[in-house]
């Protein structure tokens, strides 16, 4: 791999764009501009130390749409192996201590014939792939270098690593959900801490899961199981921030059997693998998504609730669309870090992501609550989407990312 621990150097360096944040969305967006515009000198500075991501346990779903952009970008390959197709989704609505849950809405998992609309991808294996590609194509990665600073400069952006200074045309910030440098840049959010969070955990089991993913709707939120390799299944538990502590601090045993209250036994005995994790869930839009010389991407421009999904795959679109504004300029001899060229990524993306975002507070809200009559209007609707080819075909073209409307040309799986 080309990442190496961060050292101060007196000298300041100068690039044409610096990505800060090695996950998914920022190795994505370096990866698609470089090999689109390797004339451009692009560097990736990540606050976590040399290794980190290695460590990473969880898997991800990565629709259709992403995948055809991984494929672009040389990186698919790598992954497929570790990747399992979502064949086909359910989705119930009930209490935990229901004895039978009847089944609501089913999915078929194809978005066009022969594509699975999503895969199960573990992060250590999305992340390795990218990696990868980054260093193929001449990508210097720097970990343990946190942005400690920015200073705007008449061309360029001044960003502070510690002792070091290296100035860019461009800087992204891929830097999560509390993003520095969106603070540092003065970027207001709009927020709404659901006092809910995400229990992230992966089970084995007895009986293989076909390829089935399910969303329970329970009390306290969703209980989603995501197929994986084997008889394997990622699990992402939604409780109250109080429930979910007092789960991690239980026993084993403890654990296990509030697990099978909500997971069932259908696949057999039931084992959890490593640790089990929380993350806190909230709402997170930033006002703006550029400013001059200043890029936000993925969580630092949108945090959204897991209940659909979709908060990596906007990431991805994020990339996508921000590659293809940044090597257009470039090839027009535009600025890349201005900001009428920034502005134009900013009303690409801002719409999608203000709807998602409504759409999965509006989702959780609705599904996170027990009154009976809304219980029961919910089960109702889900009912009647179940009898709507249309509806379903619909909901899968979203899931999916392949609409009919305006998409970077990365995800439609062309060059840029």
């Amino acid at each position: 791999m080309s990442e190496t621990q961060a050292a101060p150097s007196a000298p300041s360096a100068h690039v044409d764009i610096v990505v800060a944040g090695a996950g998914y969305v920022g190795l994505v967006t370096a990866v698609a501009i470089k090999q689109a515009a390797p004339e451009l000198d692009v560097l990736v500075v990540d606050a976590a130390p040399a290794g980190v991501w290695e460590r990473d346990t969880r898997a991800s779903a990565i629709a259709a749409a992403a995948i055809r952009m991984l494929t672009r970008l040389g990186a698919w390959d790598a992954i497929a192996p570790e990747a399992e197709p979502i064949r086909e989704m359910i989705v119930t609505d009930s209490r935990t201590s229901d004895p039978v849950r009847p089944v609501f809405l089913t999915f078929g998992g194809e978005a066009e014939p022969g594509e699975p609309f999503a895969h199960m991808v573990p992060n250590v294996a999305l992340n390795g792939a990218l990696r990868a590609r980054a260093e193929a194509l001449g990508i210097a990665i720097r970990a343990g270098a946190p942005v400690t600073g920015i200073t705007d400069r008449p061309a360029s952006i001044a960003v502070e690593l510690g002792a070091e200074t290296v100035e860019a045309r461009l800087l992204v910030a891929a830097d999560g959900v509390r993003s520095k440098i969106r603070d540092m840049a003065g970027i207001r959010t709009i927020h709404t801490d659901y006092g809910q969070s995400g229990i992230v955990a992966t089970v084995a089991h007895e009986r293989p899961h076909e390829g089935r993913a399910e969303e329970h709707f329970l009390p306290a939120g969703p209980f989603a199981i995501l197929p994986l390799k084997g008889n394997r299944s990622s699990l992402v538990w939604t409780e109250s921030t109080a429930e979910a502590e007092r789960l991690l601090r239980a026993d084993d045993m403890v654990f296990e059997l509030e697990l099978e209250q909500r997971f069932g036994l259908k696949l057999g005995a039931l084992t959890v693998e490593g640790r089990p994790r929380a993350f806190p869930l909230g709402l997170t839009l930033a006002r703006d998504f550029v400013k001059p010389r200043i890029a936000l991407a993925g969580d630092a421009a949108h945090g959204i609730h897991p209940i659909a999904g979709q908060g990596l795959n906007l990431g991805f679109k994020d990339a996508a669309a921000l590659a293809e504004v940044v090597v257009d300029a470039a090839r027009l001899g535009r600025d890349i870090g201005a900001l009428d060229t920034l502005e134009l990524y900013q009303r690409w993306r801002r719409f999608d992501t203000v709807q998602m975002g409504v759409t999965t507070d509006i989702l959780n809200r609705l599904f996170s609550n027990d009154s009976a009559l809304v219980r029961a209007v919910r089960s109702f609707g889900l009912s009647l989407v179940d009898r709507a080819p249309f509806a379903k075909r619909h909901f899968i073209a979203q899931a999916s990312g392949i609409t009919s409307g305006p998409s970077p040309r990365l995800l439609q799986g062309l060059p840029i």
